[in-house]
């Protein structure tokens, strides 16, 4: 089963929901003209369908391998690869200054969707790139700019986001990988775990962006640090110098994106891996949450596509499968299985909830373009208040549902959906990271409510929520969702005052609401734009969303308000 971007909800998303119009207006974003939009989509479209998809089923069944200190990634990975940067795919989003094209951040959100969906384990290789560029972008001085940024933009060299270690997880204050200044750098020593892309022979050189801690500084994260800390030493004139002490030592074996090589890093086995800070001593937190901010909305987006993935893959099934009678027929003629009730319901579910999740991330690109671009400062504030509120949102949801989608697209199948060879499975096994990456779901829905929502004592929360009542205020189901959400947005409010313990128990089941609700939001805006445009389809599944899924937050009002008191009661 082949995959086929889906072109025309792409444009239809980026003009209704993104705004590509407004976007187009900024001077930075001007080259956004309607018909370059459509000629990036359907070019980068036949990439994705015609060179990355095929590599996919490859990359799972050969998976990369560590030959002594070098990693074998599967046939036409590299060669793949090479197409996209040699296509200026890399730089499409990036500052013109670097090399990059200025487009909008919301286009490359569409155009990114088809790379993940083609080959989310080959995928992540540019994915995590985009946030080294982002890191050093903002952190880093004129000369660390002028050695790296081009390259990375132009994917001739590729970039990794080194954070966690064994002891540590998400505790970063616990990391042990340690820093000390040598003259103009630093030697890092230590090991890193979980590090996709550490090596890989896509390119001659890869930027590591290593969190460590710095001697002489105090324990905790008061005492990390940010570190450009790159395979191969750059010299002065740009030419590759010495190997670098920083190393894969083994690679992960993984539940699924088996041909992404998840490496364990080893720094300073010898004199110490040589490093450049950036952003400042101690700050190390700060400037990563710059990748992570990043990464968490693109791993959102990756969801999207494995949700997309999976549906189209199941839809075709449905369409071949001939298994039993349709109710009602008398004939004794067997039909295709997508005659069946449920399997109908199915195939819905997943096809509304991704077009939701898909607006939504959307929608979050096109305020991260605003944020950037917008020149008013108090609608460039607004705009990245918005992007803070919608990341978790974007990241938990749209994440927890590639996971359902896939588990549905394997039902949709049976029994052979549980057969390798049917190529359902993967889809599964493989957005099964994804609610796990770059902090945990669980840890989106604390970021959702502590900082999200009671740091600014829920004024975000409810100019959006403002937002979404006068857009459905002659919808009825949208207005009882968002009353749901009112509701237990100020039972958050009210009980943060006294009993913490069960705004965070409450946490997950919020986030659901939230995001359900939003995504609500996104589909009767899109209706309202199907219904000019007489866009059947989208008439259809905005619908089913309304009557099947939206439904589904008033079960999670009472699990938010006082539901919870046995997850802090039960004894350890």
């Amino acid at each position: 089963m082949g995959y086929r971007p889906p072109v025309r909800d792409m444009q239809f998303v980026l003009r209704h929901i993104a705004g590509m119009e407004e976007l187009a207006a900024f001077p930075a974003l001007s080259a956004a003209t309607p018909d370059v939009v459509d000629a990036v989509l359907d070019e980068a479209s036949k990439l994705a369908s015609e060179v990355w998809a095929k590599t996919n089923v490859a990359g799972d069944r050969q998976a990369s391998r560590l030959e002594g200190d070098a990693v074998k990634t599967p046939d036409g990975f590299k060669e793949a690869y090479t197409q996209f940067a040699e296509g200026g795919w890399n730089a499409l989003v990036c500052s013109e200054a670097h090399g990059g094209q200025n487009l909008p951040w919301a286009l490359g959100m569409a155009v990114n969707e088809m790379w993940q969906a083609a080959n989310l384990a080959l995928g992540l290789c540019p994915l995590l790139t985009q946030a080294a560029i982002e890191a050093i972008e903002k952190w880093g001085d004129d000369a660390q700019k002028k050695t790296y940024l081009e390259k990375l933009v132009s994917g001739a060299w590729t970039g990794t986001m080194q954070l966690t270690e064994p002891q540590a997880g998400t505790d970063l204050a616990a990391i042990r990988t340690t820093a000390k200044k040598n003259g103009d750098h630093y030697l890092l020593k230590g090991q890193k775990i979980f590090i996709t892309y550490g090596e890989h022979g896509f390119t001659p050189n890869i930027i590591h962006l290593v969190l460590a801690h710095m001697d002489g500084l105090p324990d905790g994260n008061e005492g990390l640090g940010l570190f450009i800390v790159p395979k191969f030493l750059v010299n002065a004139d740009g030419s590759l110098g010495k190997r670098n002490d920083a190393h894969a030592v083994s690679l992960e074996h993984k539940l699924g994106i088996h041909g992404s090589p998840t490496c364990v890093m080893m720094y300073g086995e010898n004199e110490g891996a040589t490093g450049y800070l950036i952003g400042g001593e101690g700050n190390g937190l700060k400037c990563m949450f710059t990748m992570m901010n990043n990464a968490r909305i693109s791993v959102g987006l990756q969801g999207v596509a494995l949700a997309e993935r999976a549906y189209q893959h199941a839809l075709s099934y449905a369409k071949e499968r001939v298994q039993g009678f349709k109710l009602g027929d008398k004939s004794g003629k067997r039909v295709a299985i997508i005659e069946h009730a449920d399997v109908r319901r199915m195939l819905l579910t997943m096809k509304a909830t991704t077009e939701a999740s898909r607006a939504l991330s959307y929608y979050a690109g096109s305020m991260i373009d605003r944020m950037r671009h917008e020149p008013d400062a108090d609608r460039k504030k607004l705009a990245a208040a918005r992007v803070d509120l919608l990341t978790p949102l974007v990241k938990a949801w749209s994440t927890d549902l590639a996971v359902e989608t896939a588990s549905l697209g394997i039902q949709v199948h049976g029994g052979m959906g549980f057969i390798e060879e049917t190529g359902a499975a993967q889809y599964y096994r493989d957005a099964r990271i994804l609610p796990i990456y770059e902090g945990t779901n669980g840890i989106q829905s604390a970021d959702l409510v502590f900082r999200k929502v009671l740091r600014d004592g829920g004024a975000e929360a409810k100019r959006f929520i403002g937002e979404m009542k006068d857009f459905c205020k002659d919808a009825a189901a949208m207005e009882k969702a968002i009353k749901a959400l009112e509701e237990t947005t100020a039972w958050l409010l009210t009980h943060a005052k006294t009993d913490l313990e069960s705004v965070a128990a409450a946490a997950v089941p919020y986030l659901r609401i939230f995001a359900t609700v939003a995504g609500g939001y996104m589909m009767a805006r899109m209706a309202r734009a199907a219904e000019a445009e007489d866009y059947k389809e989208k008439l259809v599944t905005g619908r089913f969303f309304m009557e099947a899924i939206l439904p589904q937050v008033h079960g999670l009002v009472a699990p938010v308000m006082g539901g919870q008191s046995a997850i802090t009661k039960m004894a350890e």
